[in-house]
């Protein structure tokens, strides 16, 4: 009898250098959500494409530093790496210029991808990725192969295309959005916004999706699955910055989700781990996972 695989998930889109003020970072919400799950301690593949250049090596070497496999990540002979132009407003919310014609682009199938993907416990995805159509059509095709699909809508102005996100919605096992996006969705789907319960079971029913994350910030978060839902109320922190903390919350949803824990547990994992990196500097601060479970633990003994 051959071992049971350990689960692993997928991410798939960009890598990319947020570059600040202060200095560059890796980043890329798929990324993110990969750097925080292999800090979870669940095994996870990056799918993504880096260009033959010097911020493509660099960037590879961070990655292979952070012991996240790197036999996904492709390298482009044509278009450069990834950059994103960061600025913060005075609240400390991140406005982005997302470099257009660059190598996470052009992400190409590879007859290796099939087995990968179709043997992931979580196949994760955005938007973005989408903008071009080489890495689009991959997508789609990756999406036929993948079982458990987790579409993190993500929308990133001007690259929001909502006849891409209901091509996407349709294919979607469970979907994360925020507030913000639930009501863009739901405009766009030609309804009215009642509240977050009626525009939900809308695009539950509307796209034959069971699972649907919603994230508030510091109003918390709620889980729908099926007919039940259960709402998890933030952790008060004092904010570093909101760089990747929808991505950190999935990472730690998902790290639960896979090893299919109860509602209760998964969101206490999102909650605590969007938390926990909004307090500290950047999508992918240094941190073990006992720093976290510390955090969590002091943070969660009487919260709900």
């Amino acid at each position: 009898m051959k071992n049971k695989k350990s689960p692993y998930i997928v991410c798939f889109g960009e890598v990319l250098w947020d570059i600040f003020p202060s200095g560059e970072r890796a980043g890329g919400a798929p990324f993110n959500v990969a750097y925080n799950t292999n800090r979870m301690g669940t095994e996870v593949r990056m799918l993504s494409k880096i260009g033959n250049d010097k911020l493509g090596d660099q960037l590879l070497d961070q990655i292979k530093n952070w012991n996240i496999p790197t036999d996904l990540i492709a390298v482009d002979q044509v278009h450069p790496t990834g950059t994103v132009l960061a600025q913060f407003d005075e609240s400390g919310e991140a406005h982005y210029d997302i470099v257009q014609n660059v190598a996470w682009d052009f992400i190409e199938i590879l007859p290796e991808h099939k087995e990968v993907i179709e043997n992931a416990d979580a196949f994760v995805f955005g938007s973005l990725a989408a903008r071009n159509e080489t890495s689009c059509k991959t997508l789609f095709q990756l999406l036929e192969w993948a079982k458990f699909k987790v579409f993190d809508v993500n929308f990133r102005p001007p690259f929001v295309d909502f006849e891409l996100i209901k091509k996407l919605l349709h294919k979607t096992d469970l979907v994360k959005m925020n507030k913000a996006e639930l009501r863009k969705i739901i405009d766009y789907l030609g309804e009215q916004y009642v509240d977050e319960e009626t525009s939900v079971k809308h695009i539950q029913k509307y796209f034959d999706i069971n699972e649907v994350v919603l994230t508030k910030g510091s109003k918390g978060a709620r889980y729908f699955i099926g007919d039940n839902n259960f709402t998890f109320s933030a952790i008060p922190i004092e904010v570093a910055d909101t760089v990747g903390s929808g991505d950190s919350f999935l990472a730690g949803f998902l790290h639960k989700r896979i090893q299919g824990k109860s509602p209760e547990e998964i969101m206490k994992q999102a909650v605590s781990l969007g938390a926990y990196i909004t307090s500290k500097s950047g999508a992918c601060p240094d941190y073990s996972y006992e720093e976290f479970r510390r955090f969590r633990e002091s943070k969660t003994e009487n919260h709900h």
